[in-house]
């Protein structure tokens, strides 16, 4: 169970590091009603795809 919660975890990092710097590079000035949205989209999609690619390595 620990390992496939730091996986998880991990791979969630990754995403929405990779994420930021996508959104960085496309808008330099975003409003607060922007960056909390981003920021959920970026954990919502993190998250999604850590666990998925935890399911197709039969990991859950």
């Amino acid at each position: 169970m620990l390992k496939t919660l730091l996986t998880t975890a991990i791979l969630t990092g990754i995403f929405c590091a990779g994420f930021s710097v996508m959104v960085s590079q496309v808008a330099v000035q975003l409003s607060m009603t922007a960056v909390v949205v981003i920021s959920f989209i970026s954990g919502f999609l993190g998250s999604t795809i850590a666990q998925l690619v935890q399911k197709w390595r039969g990991e859950n």
